[in-house]
């Protein structure tokens, strides 16, 4: 099933692209965009702009800052996992806190992801 598209959202992922969290840049400069299947930063899916996809695992990574601590915002995330799940996508959450004191578990947790 083709991934829902929103050209609406086009302009703003190219914006989130170049401005980027620490946590983000680290992640993606350091092992996703070269590992060995390809990830994409800030992809339109229906509408919302995931941090990172990966079309052959059928995943999204989010890296989640000090914002998605809130009860309100906790909840949007999960009720956005589950629109997500009913296009198939598994979403796999990561804090800052976690890339920036256990990167190599953060690597090791999305390669087990991708390889299942």
């Amino acid at each position: 099933m083709p991934l829902p598209k929103n050209p609406h959202l086009t302009p703003l992922s190219r914006n989130l692209r170049k401005r980027m969290t620490k946590q983000e840049k680290h992640l993606w400069y350091d092992f996703l965009r070269k590992y060995k299947v390809q990830f994409n930063r800030q992809k339109v899916i229906g509408k919302f702009i995931v941090d990172f996809y990966c079309h052959s695992a059928q995943l999204v990574v989010e890296v989640d800052g000090w914002q998605h601590q809130n009860a309100a915002t906790m909840q949007k995330d999960i009720e956005r996992t589950k629109i997500l799940n009913t296009y198939g996508i598994e979403v796999l959450r990561f804090t800052n806190d976690e890339i920036d004191n256990n990167f190599f578990e953060v690597c090791r947790r999305i390669r087990e992801k991708v390889e299942d």
